[in-house]
């Protein structure tokens, strides 16, 4: 028999959500192997739990006054780290396609498809160690192993400076991708702990867009070193300049999150005792909690068995065949609409600016209409838009087929809007990142591939390339409809589950590591 104490379900929709944690609730074994929570163990549920430890008899009360200024101190202190930290997670895989009309390719003798092979290298050490990777962000501190990936990839982005061939390249490329693999899984894990299912489509959306500012600030960055180095001269090449600069910003950056982020509510210095009650408490609701370090083998399986796992797996590969191509190819891309190459390097900037207006407003609409998957498909209609254009204009129309560039850079929306239902619909700590790697496979794998897409015989035109990208979003858009009929109809039968004859809710059951297909108090979000 284990004592627990009772927290008053957060969910309920009183103006004033009082937390009461006087210990009058008891679990039996054979209470619970009687019911259908076969895997729900008091002993060693979420992470969540350990918060109310100690405070039996004491009343919190959480106003709705009291939450939004709980969630603006969350805000202001966690949102700035990751949005800065996931820019620079872009401009360090793209300082390739800077690097590559600045004099990279002559330098250290790149022939034939090398550029590519260079390209496709960073995600095969991203797909080689995501899984892994996903282990360690469950088991050890979810902030100090994020922080550690965010130091070493910017030391390792420096070393791309030191390289003088190909096969060095290569080496470093790889090394670069094993590092960053455990960025997205870990800032999808930092929003599913601290925010509301009704909340986390918005962050994610706002942190994920700052791939558009690093996009924007790469491309002022490079071009100023290029033009500086031309009137003024420098003691080492441009290209090498451009890999120092972000490699050293982003290793510094990563010492700053290792010291200010924390690893959940628990430990977070910026917040007062009664306050990480309280930031727990709200998140109740997500049926979730904040994270279990046990690897819990049904979990496992049951995340290879949901269909949604591999509909979301199949989303990633096939999206991000477009996206492989186009982010280590956009320069060479404009430079074949027939503009210089700094030319290419400004001009390719504003396609950035798109691409954080489509993710913020996608993020923002989604969450406010319940709808993230049929905001996530509209940004990728406009893409398919976009490279249309490209497709079908002549050479000769610049400005045109320019535009339709900027248009396809609203693509990622389907990506994130998926990215957040991982951190809102898939419960189970073990299933979650496990869910997550299997994505973020999907995703290495099509990235590997984009760029073998772009072959050297197909310029200026690029048009097998294009048209595989188009035929690859319309793909998708069939997919986000699948997964949102999908989640309607699991909802339905969670409903019916709820009002049946005897059903019973385990007390704390949302902070029991339960998945969300044994709990039918989950509901999934659209």
């Amino acid at each position: 028999m284990v004592d627990m104490g009772k927290i008053q379900d957060a969910s309920s929709e009183d103006p004033e959500k009082k937390i009461d944690l006087s210990p009058n609730i008891t679990y039996g074994e054979g209470e619970i192997k009687n019911t259908r929570y076969m895997h729900a163990d008091p002993n060693d549920g979420d992470e969540a739990l350990k918060a109310f430890m100690g405070h039996e008899g004491e009343t919190i009360e959480l106003t709705p006054e009291a939450e939004r200024k709980l969630l603006r101190k969350i805000d202001l202190n966690l949102m700035p780290m990751l949005c800065v930290v996931y820019g620079l997670n872009y401009l360090d895989k793209t300082t390739l396609s800077y690097a590559s009309i600045m004099g990279l390719q002559k330098d250290i003798g790149l022939k034939g498809d090398n550029y590519q092979w260079l390209g496709s290298m960073f995600y095969i050490g991203y797909i080689f160690w995501e899984y892994p990777t996903n282990r360690l962000l469950q088991r050890l501190p979810l902030a100090k192993w994020s922080a550690f990936n965010i130091i070493m990839w910017g030391l390792t982005l420096c070393c791309l400076a030191a390289v003088s061939n190909f096969a060095g390249a290569v080496a470093v490329r790889f090394f670069l991708g094993v590092f960053e693999a455990a960025v997205t899984p870990g800032f999808a894990l930092f929003t599913s702990q601290w925010y509301t299912r009704k909340e986390q489509g918005t962050r994610t959306g706002i942190w994920f867009s700052f791939n558009g500012f690093a996009q924007i600030f790469g491309g002022c960055l490079a071009y100023g070193i290029s033009v500086g180095v031309k009137k003024h001269g420098s003691a080492i090449e441009p290209w090498k300049i451009v890999f120092l600069t972000i490699g050293l910003l982003t290793a510094s950056i990563g010492c700053i999150f290792l010291y200010f982020m924390p690893d959940n509510q628990l430990n977070a210095k910026f917040l007062t005792p009664n306050e990480r009650l309280m930031a727990v408490e709200r998140i109740r609701k997500n049926q979730q909690g904040v994270g279990n370090k046990h690897f819990k083998m049904y979990q496992l399986k049951e995340a290879l068995l949901d269909p949604m796992t591999w509909a979301f797996t199949f989303f990633a590969f096939v999206a991000d065949i477009p996206n492989g191509g186009l982010s280590n190819f956009f320069s060479q891309l404009i430079v074949s609409f027939g503009y210089t190459a700094d030319q290419s390097l400004l001009y390719g900037t504003p396609g950035g600016a798109v691409e954080v207006v489509a993710l913020v407003i996608c993020g923002f609409l989604g969450d406010r209409y319940g709808n993230r998957v049929l905001f996530g498909m509209s940004g990728m209609i406009l893409s398919i838009v976009g490279m249309l254009l490209i497709v079908c204009l002549p050479l000769s129309n610049n400005s045109g087929r320019l535009a339709g560039f900027y248009l396809t850079s609203a693509s990622p929306t389907g990506f994130v809007a998926l990215l957040s239902l991982i951190s809102s619909n898939v419960a189970g700590y073990t299933k979650k990142t496990t869910v997550g790697a299997l994505y973020l496979i999907g995703y290495c794998a099509g990235n590997i591939i984009g760029p073998q897409t772009f072959r050297p015989k197909d310029k200026p035109r690029y048009k097998p390339a294009e048209i595989t990208i188009l035929v690859c979003w319309g793909i998708c858009v069939l997919d986000l409809g699948f997964i949102a009929w999908y989640y309607r109809r699991m909802n339905k039968k969670n409903e019916g589950i709820r009002m049946e004859p005897g059903y019973t809710k385990l007390d704390k059951q949302e902070f029991l590591d339960l998945t969300d297909r044994e709990n039918p108090e989950f509901v999934y979000t659209l």
